[in-house]
């Protein structure tokens, strides 16, 4: 018979009931649900998931059943957790890097689009079929994210449109694509990046069939919702004044921002020490924290004790460790907990879903890999 994994109300709920001693995260499809409907409903063009944000089982099963039908994939172990939760499911590899067996498992997964960024990469898919997409991608030196992926990935504009002739020339369906940054909450860093594939397409004479827009969109880190809207109203804006009346479709492929809010990791005191000012959690930056270090401590931390109350005692900046015997292990300085946060209590924090489990690691035997899931994803939303 299946086992089929029981629904709590919430993390308070589970963490008063079991007292975990491991890290866990708290997985609301509900929120997940409504985070697709918003993208589909907002964004003038077809919405895509960037498997790499949160490649778990139930991420993909619950986006499928959203409705969202095409997924951004950057390896081949990503398109068969893709197939595993749909076999209609369509796939952009959107990895402008790949070995030549890369390039046959891409092609044996129907890979409906694929992109490139130099001339060498495009020689690579000589085998691919010809009634594919191809997206060039390209880069500018645009700010307004956390961090740039330019430095990576992406021609600059005039090699991009040799790249772009050239796709058309093979007889692919050419087309052009870039990615702002990791969390740009900057509107306008969509719009530059729009204006110039338009002079791209013009410089090489080609009419693309569609405009990928990336991701890069913010998700929620200091309590306040990140405008989507504003960005989708941007991108629409851009493309009628770049490209007038011969507009190509557009396609954007949220990571971070899809699926963030969908999860609450909680990780529980270890130990405490100097009269309070750094502590010890069982999860840090090897585990499901590692987002932390590259983007900064969050604006929302809650600390839970046994009975799965909440702390309501003020909050003061701590230095925060991670379980493993590496002192690299630490958080940004800073984290503010309350005052009266004990061992054994738990922290939450929220917008934890991109980039957690994803890149958790076993180091030193630790590591993130339970998901629970929930209704709400805090006991303060019933009440």
């Amino acid at each position: 018979m299946q086992h089929i994994s029981p629904l709590w109300h919430d993390p308070e709920t589970h963490l008063a009931r079991r007292q975990p001693d491991h890290p866990i995260l708290y997985f609301s499809p509900r929120v997940l649900h409504q985070t697709a409907a918003r993208f589909q409903t907002g964004f003038p063009g077809l919405v895509t998931y960037a498997v790499k944000a949160n490649p778990h089982p139930a991420v993909l099963a619950n986006l499928v059943a959203a409705g969202v039908g095409a997924f951004d994939v950057a390896s081949p172990g990503e398109m068969a957790a893709v197939r595993a939760a749909s076999p209609t499911a369509v796939m952009h590899y959107n990895n402008p890097v790949r070995s030549l067996a890369e390039v046959q498992a891409g092609i044996a997964y129907n890979v409906a689009s694929w992109s490139v960024d130099e001339l060498s990469e495009l020689e690579k898919l000589v085998d691919v079929p010809r009634d594919c997409e191809i997206a060039v991608r390209f880069a500018l030196p645009v700010t307004g994210a956390a961090y740039d992926f330019g430095s990576k990935f992406g021609a600059a504009p005039e090699q991009a449109v040799e790249l772009l002739k050239r796709v058309a020339a093979e007889g692919w369906t050419p087309s052009l694509c870039f990615h702002p940054g990791t969390q740009c909450e900057d509107p306008s860093a969509w719009g530059k990046y729009i204006i110039e594939a338009s002079r791209i397409c013009k410089a090489a004479g080609v009419k693309i069939d569609r405009l990928n827009v990336g991701g890069g969109f913010a998700a929620n880190r200091d309590g306040v919702a990140p405008d989507l809207e504003q960005a989708f109203y941007a991108i629409a804006d851009a493309v009628e004044v770049g490209f007038g009346t011969e507009l190509p479709a557009l396609i954007c492929e949220p990571g971070r921002a899809m699926v963030s809010e969908a999860f609450t990791l909680a990780a529980r005191i270890k130990g405490i020490r100097k009269g309070g000012e750094v502590v010890f959690l069982n999860d840090g930056i090897y585990g499901g924290l590692v987002d932390i270090r590259d983007m900064g401590l969050p604006g929302r931390v809650h600390v839970v004790a046994g009975d799965g109350s909440h702390r309501i005692a003020q909050a003061t900046p701590r230095v925060v460790f991670g379980p493993t015997c590496d002192s690299l292990d630490r958080l940004p300085d800073g984290l503010p907990l309350a005052q009266d946060a004990q061992v054994d209590d738990y922290v939450l924090f929220p917008g934890l879903g991109a980039y957690s489990s994803a890149m958790s690691t076993q180091f030193n035997g630790y590591g993130l890999s339970d998901v629970v899931t929930v209704m709400e994803l805090t006991a303060e939303a019933s009440r």
